[in-house]
């Protein structure tokens, strides 16, 4: 491959990357690019994790062997297996040097376990070319060809340095789009989700109930006494006592399961006192089951007056629902209703034919219903 056309193997590699819509594909993009930018027959790309002191494989793109899974498990090794790793990750980067890449061969008298890898492998060379993350190795690019084709020189060494930077500013670019987006779907009080990943759980939730029939149920909570402790104790402690609510409701939401894609629960805070749970796949009765401990912890937090909760589920006869919309109402309102009784437990919208009738009311007449609520608190 002559210049323009590692130039232009270059450029579709940033390109695959950065049309990349998940952290999976990108390094699957950023493995097949380097792989057909180099003529290799197999690429992989790993992270060091430091913590384990381990090379963990996240990607295996081409001609794969026995036991190479593209996305493997935990297919991992032991730093101290790779020799180079510390001679060229630390001693000379120490020294001033900058990363570079290396050629290893099936055949040679390096320590370590590539050449031993290659050759049970059926590879007849590879290079090696560290990943590079502010200033810190984050990982390796590897890249073999079978045996039979031409060994990698120090001139294909030069060029995978090249192309492990790219793969570098294409992961860096991503963690940055991943953090953004965690944030915009994260409330930064509770580090629960918000109303904005509620919105898209519920609509994708409600796309798997139409088709497959899945139960899918919302508890929406209202922390009681929150405005007292505020006003008593300070902000600083009313925002203690979301984080712990938020804490109680996640650990009770960990207790639903569920089957098939998408299923599990969601926990979140709306804003303000108000939090809610997504559940998809388990029965209306273990949610209501979960949402009553809900309620039993709640009471039990040092601060604040327990919670209202209230249930909507398709498992319960509340009639057809076409939209999170409705969902929503028939638990607020079942919600309201719990917190004008000052209710120990939830009220479960369709078990309580009233929350029905006030969610489907027109719009008007259910706002005139939850002053009536609000005016008996």
């Amino acid at each position: 491959m002559g210049v323009d056309g590692r130039l232009r193997a270059v450029v579709g590699l940033a390109q695959a990357m950065a049309a990349a819509c998940a952290p999976r594909d990108s390094v699957r993009a950023a493995a097949r690019g380097a792989r057909l930018a180099m003529d290799g027959s197999f690429a992989a790309i790993s992270a060091w994790e430091r913590e384990r002191g381990r090379l963990r494989v996240l990607v295996n793109e081409g001609e794969r062997r026995a036991g190479e899974e593209e996305f493997p498990e935990d297919e991992s090794y032991p730093v101290h297996d790779f020799p180079e790793i510390t001679e060229f990750l630390h001693e000379r980067w120490a020294g001033g040097g900058g990363p570079h890449a290396w050629v290893e061969h099936a055949v040679g008298d390096r320590p370590g376990r590539r050449g031993e890898a290659l050759r049970g492998r059926g590879r007849g060379t590879c290079v090696v070319a560290p990943i590079v993350l502010s200033g810190r190795a984050w990982g390796e690019l590897y890249v073999a060809r079978d045996e039979g084709l031409p060994d990698f020189d120090e001139d294909d060494a030069e060029f995978a340095a090249v192309l492990a930077a790219v793969v570098a500013a294409g992961l860096a670019q991503n963690e940055r789009l991943e953090e953004a987006r965690r944030l915009a779907f994260t409330d930064p009080l509770t580090g629960l989700a918000n109303r904005r990943a509620v919105d898209m759980r519920l609509d994708e939730a409600l796309e798997e109930h139409r088709r497959s029939g899945a139960v899918v149920s919302l508890v929406v909570c209202d922390l009681n006494g929150l405005k007292r402790v505020n006003d008593t104790l300070g902000h600083a402690t009313g925002d203690r006592l979301l984080e712990r609510f938020g804490s109680v409701l996640s650990l009770c939401g960990a207790m639903l399961g569920g089957a098939g894609a998408g299923a599990g629960a969601l926990v979140a805070r709306l804003g303000g006192d108000e939090f809610c749970l997504v559940s998809v796949g388990p029965p209306a009765d273990e949610v209501v089951r979960v949402t009553e401990e809900v309620c039993v912890r709640a009471a039990e937090l040092e601060l604040g007056e327990g919670v209202a909760c209230g249930v909507a589920s398709t498992g319960d006869p509340i009639g057809p629902v076409k939209s999170s919309r409705r969902l929503f109402r028939l638990a607020d309102a079942a919600q309201y209703k719990a917190k004008a009784a000052r209710s120990a437990g939830p009220v479960v919208a369709g078990r309580d034919t009233a929350v029905v009738r006030l969610a489907d009311a027109a719009a008007h007449e259910a706002r005139g219903e939850r002053r009536r609520f609000r005016g008996r608190q």
